[in-house]
């Protein structure tokens, strides 16, 4: 998918405040250093590894309605931002047959914060985060439309 230059590189989106508040400690580590990537690249990395499994949409929809839809739905959200590339695969998942009728239709900010859930609770999620973060970005510098590491998630 070409990304239209008339249209931003970034999109707003929303964040639930518990995975909001984790990828802003990650920007804050000592960790992410040279370059210290932001909360859009730390986001898009996170997309990009949910994505880069086989089943992404099953992967994303098994955590929505077994984990999201059992926290608190008046639950706190944090504004931040993403890709526009990262964006245009979760809308496809936003408006996939998954989220349809007969199916509970979640919104693009449950769809984001699961995709950030899943990658945290990876044991080494924060090593994981940024070297997709670095690969992103030069995939991104490159030209190339879509950043999803090669190989998959684990």
């Amino acid at each position: 998918m070409a990304i239209p230059t008339d249209m931003p590189e970034v999109v707003e989106t929303y964040l639930w405040v518990e995975e909001h508040d984790w990828l802003k400690a990650l920007h804050r580590s000592p960790e992410n250093n040279s370059p210290q990537f932001r909360v859009p690249d730390l986001l898009g990395a996170c997309i990009s590894i949910v994505f880069g499994d086989p089943d992404p949409s099953g992967r994303v929809f098994r955590y929505l309605g077994r984990e999201l839809i059992l926290r608190a739905p008046r639950t706190p959200r944090r504004q931040e931002r993403m890709w526009r590339e990262h964006f245009a695969l979760l809308q496809g998942l936003q408006r996939s047959p998954a989220n349809r009728y007969p199916h509970p239709s979640f919104a693009l900010d449950q769809l984001t914060t699961a995709c950030v859930a899943i990658v945290r609770a990876d044991a080494v999620a924060e090593a994981r985060i940024l070297e997709q973060a670095r690969h992103n970005m030069a995939v991104r510098t490159a030209g190339v439309p879509r950043a999803i590491k090669q190989g998959g998630a684990s």
